[in-house]
């Protein structure tokens, strides 16, 4: 027979366990050029800018 748990995990001592699992909030900065909110180091969805320059063309 395999061994067993002699006593069931607690709800503390799960979750002290899983307290590494929780889902991060993304990092988002305001956009220079259009003011809304994107990721860092990325180019802008909104606008399409990066770093000044206008990278993707926006279709109107």
């Amino acid at each position: 027979m395999p061994p067993l748990p002699k006593r069931r995990t607690s709800h503390a001592r799960q979750g002290k366990r899983r307290s590494h699992l929780h889902v991060a909030v993304p990092h988002l900065v305001r956009c220079p050029h259009c003011g809304n909110p994107r990721p860092s180091h990325q180019v802008c969805p909104h606008c399409g800018t990066y770093k000044g320059e206008e990278v993707l063309k926006k279709k109107a």
